[in-house]
């Protein structure tokens, strides 16, 4: 067989596709990290026309480029949670803000083979906006985040994605020095609060991009 790791990916992205589309999410599979951007900027939201966009933490977001296309445009009303020119009172508060939007972008921590989204959050705001509130969610998923089940999420998470977020983050907390989980008390523990998403409710509220491409943590 010619290319068997691309056959590969096109076999598991097409599985995990029809598993989350059985769980009500609205779902599409890109080749990469560009055409990733060019679904959502020309497509979805073309559609969708939001008046308000905001995002969560998510290194697949920047990755694909979405966020700097979305920062300067000036037909929406952005509320950027990444702007670095505001002090941390001002970036809670807009975090606050965004949780009423039209349409929240971000990404996902793990996938799981029968179309769930796990992820753990450190404030809250990324999963909170998941959950409830904006009218429309938009979640980038790398090819990597996937995963066989729940136990293999959240090893995943523990053992990986929150500690290389702590390195990323620049944190104090005991996972930065060894790369392991302590299941610390430190006071920017950055692994507080879990959340399950098992369907997307309403239907279609939640839309889901897997992007045949490594990306993220």
């Amino acid at each position: 067989m010619e290319n068997p790791i691309e056959n590969f990916w096109s076999l598991k992205l097409a599985a995990v596709k029809d598993a989350l589309e059985k769980n009500n999410f609205d779902v599409h599979v890109v080749a990469d990290a560009d055409a990733a951007k060019a679904l959502v900027l020309d497509e979805i939201i073309a559609e969708l026309k939001p008046q308000s966009i905001s995002w969560g933490g998510s290194m697949t977001h920047a990755q694909t480029g979405i966020y700097d296309a979305l920062k300067n445009r000036d037909d929406v009303d952005l509320l950027d949670t990444y702007d670095k020119s505001l002090d941390q009172k001002a970036i809670y508060e807009r975090r606050r803000q965004a949780l009423l939007c039209d349409l929240f972008i971000t990404g996902t921590n793990a996938v799981t083979e029968d179309g769930m989204l796990v992820n753990l959050d450190m404030i809250g705001n990324r999963v909170g906006a998941i959950t409830f509130g904006p009218r429309h969610v938009i979640i980038l998923v790398g090819r990597n985040k996937i995963v066989a089940d729940m136990d293999a999420a959240i090893a995943r998470i523990k053992d990986f994605v929150a500690p290389a977020n702590t390195m990323r983050l620049d944190m104090k907390t005991p996972c930065v020095k060894t790369g392991a989980c302590h299941d610390c008390s430190s006071p920017q523990r950055i692994c507080n609060t879990w959340t399950i998403t098992e369907k997307s409710f309403p239907k279609g509220r939640v839309k889901v991009v897997l992007i045949d491409a490594d990306l993220g943590l």
